[in-house]
């Protein structure tokens, strides 16, 4: 996740070293500051932070909609105040279509209406049918508009309600779309109730197409998703975590500010191969966040966004060879045996 145009953190050059191969920025966050025009007079937002590679951008609706300053909401668009300056600012379908096109990111995402959880029926359905009417007129604005080629995906929404989740699937997949993403969940449902949609919502989504859980996540909750057919995630779990001194590893997670690893001479995991673990110990690690040091949250993010390379790599490969479910279950073995200690 590199929502301001950077990973936290860490360098490009560092990505790419670890494997990296898509970074998703957030346009809401990019329109506000600098400004969508000046990364486009700047050559782009892939010359503007230096990635070559694929970049995803989300429209920022999950953004807009948990401002507290929100003035108005239509089925025309939403109307706040800037986080920064105070000004009203309105965006609709076809202000958050133009923001991507200027961007010039290779994955857009249409303006979508977010909802919390819980929340009614009746709310649910309403964001449901905005965001179809939304995405529709994202995808006729695209279709106007010059651009590079960028793919248009769809956000499926409907909160924890079955009839809704199928319906906006229904709706989305009348429209010729690049991808299928599934938004609204991993807000505080649990990974139970999260797993019961994903699999009567993924199971509807047409097989050729890329399917997206969007901020999710965890190692078991990536698991969980593959094993519905899910092919694509984000979340700023690894980078985060990694900043607040919690290391991923194949053993289980790893909180550095523990006073057990005061003197561990061990790597953090000594089965990876990035230059944390290849280098520095954990008693050293620790030991930088003691003292405040930056380069604590550079090694051990680096760490995190390798173990996850690395994970998502193993999946992969074990869905490949037809053993993805022995896969699962081995690795989750491992981290819940771990974590329990």
């Amino acid at each position: 996740v590199g929502t301001q145009a950077t990973v936290k953190t860490l360098m490009p050059v560092q990505l790419r070293e670890l494997g990296v191969e898509a970074i998703i920025c957030n346009a809401y966050h990019l329109s506000l500051r600098p400004g969508e025009q000046i990364v486009k007079d700047m050559g782009g937002i892939h010359r503007f932070m230096g990635w070559d590679r694929t970049i995803v951008t989300d429209s920022g609706g999950y953004q807009v909609f948990s401002l507290r300053n929100i003035s108005r909401t239509s089925d025309e668009g939403v109307e706040f105040s800037s986080p920064f300056t105070g000004e009203r600012i309105f965006f609709s379908p076809e202000r958050v279509i133009d923001i991507q096109i200027a961007l010039g990111s290779d994955i857009m995402m249409p303006f979508d209406q977010c909802v919390p959880y819980p929340c009614e029926r009746d709310d649910a359905k309403e964001a449901m049918l905005r965001t179809d009417r939304w995405t529709r007129r994202c995808l006729a604005a695209l279709s106007k508009r010059e651009s590079n080629g960028q793919a248009l995906f769809g956000i499926v929404q409907g909160s924890v309600f079955r009839e809704l989740r199928q319906e906006s699937v229904e709706r989305l997949g009348e429209m010729d779309l690049d991808g299928y993403a599934v938004g609204g969940l991993s807000v505080g449902e649990g990974r139970y109730l999260m797993n019961e949609v994903l699999g009567y919502t993924v199971e509807k989504l047409p097989w050729d197409k890329p399917r997206y859980l969007m901020g999710v996540g965890s190692p078991a909750d990536i698991l969980d998703a593959v094993e519905h057919g899910v092919d694509m995630f984000d979340c700023v779990l690894p980078t985060r975590n990694g900043r607040n001194g919690c290391a991923f590893t194949k053993g289980g997670k790893i909180k550095l500010f523990n006073s057990i690893y005061r003197e561990d001479k061990r790597p953090l995991d000594d089965t990876c191969d990035c230059y944390t673990c290849r280098t520095f110990s954990r008693a050293y690690l620790r030991l930088l966040f003691f003292a405040g040091e930056i380069l604590a949250l550079t090694l051990v993010s680096l760490h995190n966004v390798r173990f996850f390379q690395e994970m998502m790599c193993g999946i992969r490969e074990a869905v490949l060879a037809g053993t993805f479910v022995r896969f699962k279950e081995k690795f989750l073995e491992v981290q819940e045996k771990e974590d329990s200690k």
